[in-house]
């Protein structure tokens, strides 16, 4: 009798097929199948165009990156090498990349000087859109100044480092550290009830 496979087991045995799944369906593709490419849309669309909505904070600008993300994918699938996680993560870094390039290409990139205060795990955000709080997270994302919002995306949604980040934005490791501590300092007044809850689990 075969032994029954743990939780942990299961979860990476169904990444896997997952990523296999999506592996066909780029090779199909890539061979013009529009089938494949229109299960790829239904499948990543909304989630590639929030990852843009949240750092560019205007929703035409979001669609527009999230479009040509998937119009890449279009061109590129004869080359593209999915892993076990499926197209997904090309594609976040794709949409990643194209928002950093708008918002360098409309001049709002500046450094700050500012000493950071004490650095916070990555997953800490990521902990509280778990837990069904992202439309206020989102809010309170939308209400930072641009180059906070855009280092913070980079860090704790995206899972850059701080030196990926970095040199995403095109300046200083020290910047960007100085730039998610702002950041994290305003989120955590605008969001005190969730993150203390947080903090309490």
């Amino acid at each position: 009798m075969a032994a029954v496979r743990s939780e942990g087991e299961q979860t990476l045995a169904l990444a896997a097929a997952a990523g296999a799944d999506e592996a066909g369906l780029v090779k199909r593709l890539a061979d013009g199948e529009t089938r494949a490419f229109a299960t790829l849309l239904e499948r990543h669309l909304a989630g590639i165009t929030a990852i843009a909505r949240r750092m560019l904070r205007d929703d035409a600008e979001a669609e527009d990156v999230a479009q040509e993300a998937f119009l890449r994918l279009w061109r590129t699938g004869a080359s593209l090498e999915v892993g076990p996680a499926g197209v997904r993560p090309w594609l976040r870094r794709v949409v990643s990349n194209l928002c950093i390039d708008r918002l360098r290409g409309a001049g709002r990139q500046t450094v700050t000087d500012e000493v950071p205060e004490q650095a916070e795990e990555p997953d800490q955000l990521a902990s509280l859109e778990r837990r069904e709080l992202s439309g206020r997270v989102d809010e309170a994302l939308k209400a930072l100044p641009e180059r906070q919002r855009l280092a913070l995306t980079l860090f704790h949604f995206e899972g850059m480092s701080q030196n990926e980040a970095a040199a995403a934005m095109g300046i200083s490791d020290e910047a960007v550290e100085s730039l998610l501590a702002r950041a994290r300092r305003a989120l955590r007044a605008s969001l005190k009830d969730e993150w203390t809850a947080l903090k309490d689990d």
